[in-house]
C-alpha cells in the first residue's frame, strides 16, 4: 500500500501543477528515516529550477512528474508515502516540496510517515532502464488477457503470491489481489497450473474490473488513515472491500462463510474458504 488505483489517483491529483514552473525546490528537516534519494539533495535546485512540468504519469506503483527537458522526478511511495498539492497530514513528515510558479497549485509535496519511499530524477534512459520491460511487467490496466494467461498459465506457485510478481504484472498488490481472487472465486493457494485458461480470463477480467473501481473511489484509506490523495482526503474503496482485512468477519458474499486470514510470501492473505474452495 499504496497500490495502483492509489498511485493512479496521486498521478491524477497532481494535473493541476502541469504547466508549472519549478521556482525552487525544499528539503524540510525531519528527525525520521530519510527517504533514498538521487542524485544527492544538493543537486535537486540545480537540475529542476527553471523546468516546466510537461506532464504527470505513471509507471506500476510510482508517479512520474515529466518536466520540460525529458527528465523524471520519479516518487516511489511504497509503504506510507503520499504525492500532495495541499497541506499534508502532519508538517513532520514532509520530505520534498517542488514551489511552483504560474500554475494552478503552488507546489507539489511528498509526505512519508514510515521513510520507506523513494525519490529520484532520471533521464528518460534512464528510466527506460530502471522501469522498462526488462524491470517491470505490463501495467495491469493495459495488459490483454491472452499476455495474461501466457505469463501465469504455467507456473507452478499459488496465484495469490504470483499476482504480486511486479515481474508478471505491474501494479497489483497485496490488498487488490486478495480481492480479485475472492471475485473470481479462486483459492489463494492454488499453483497457477492447476487454473483453466477460462478462469484466467475471469482473473484479468476481474482484475481491471476492480482496480478501474478502486480508482473511480480513489483508492482504499484503511484504518491506519495513512493513505491520502492529493488534497488529503480520504478514498472511498475500502467501503467495497470483501475480504481484505476482515479476517473473523461474515463473508458478504456467501453470507455463511467467515474471512481466513493466512500468510503467503510473508504478506497476509484474506478469503473465504466457502466461496474460494480450493
Amino acid at each position: 500500500m499504496p497500490e495502483l488505483p492509489e498511485v493512479e489517483t496521486m498521478r491524477r491529483g497532481l494535473f493541476p501543477s502541469i504547466g508549472g514552473r519549478i521556482s525552487r525546490v525544499e528539503f524540510p528537516k525531519n528527525r525520521y528515516r530519510p527517504i533514498v534519494m538521487s542524485p544527492s539533495s544538493d543537486q535537486w535546485e540545480s537540475r529542476l529550477c527553471g523546468m516546466s512540468i510537461a506532464g504527470i504519469d505513471r509507471i506500476a506503483k510510482r508517479v512520474l512528474v515529466r518536466l520540460s527537458n525529458e527528465d523524471r522526478i520519479v516518487l516511489q511511495p511504497k509503504m506510507a508515502g503520499l504525492t500532495l498539492i495541499a497541506d499534508p497530514p502532519s508538517q513532520e513528515h514532509i520530505r520534498l516540496i517542488i514551489h511552483l510558479e504560474n500554475t494552478a497549485c503552488d507546489r507539489i509535496i511528498y509526505w512519508d510517515r514510515r521513510g520507506l519511499g523513494t525519490a529520484h530524477i532520471w533521464t528518460s534512459q534512464e528510466c527506460q532502464l530502471q522501469l522498462g520491460p526488462e524491470v517491470l511487467g505490463p501495467d495491469a490496466l493495459e495488459i490483454t488477457s491472452e499476455d495474461f494467461h501466457h505469463r501465469f498459465g504455467k507456473l507452478h506457485r499459488p496465484v495469490k503470491p504470483a499476482l504480486l510478481d511486479q515481474r508478471l504484472v505491474a501494479g497489483v498488490g497485496n490488498l487488490y489481489a486478495s480481492e480479485i481472487l475472492h471475485r473470481a472465486s479462486i483459492d489463494p493457494r492454488t499453483l497457477c497450473d492447476k487454473i483453466s485458461k477460462a478462469k484466467w480470463q475471469r482473473i484479468h477480467e476481474l482484475m481491471q474490473g476492480v482496480l478501474f473501481e478502486a480508482i473511480e473511489s480513489e483508492g482504499s484509506t484503511l484504518s491506519d488513515g495513512t493513505y491520502r490523495n492529493a488534497i488529503n482526503g480520504e478514498g472511498g474503496f475500502q467501503h467495497f472491500h470483501l475480504v481484505y482485512a476482515r479476517d473473523g468477519q461474515f463473508c458478504r458474499t456467501c453470507k455463511s462463510g467467515t474471512i481466513l486470514r493466512i500468510v503467503q510470501a510473508q504478506r497476509s492473505t484474506f478469503y473465504c474458504p466457502k466461496c474460494q474452495r480450493r
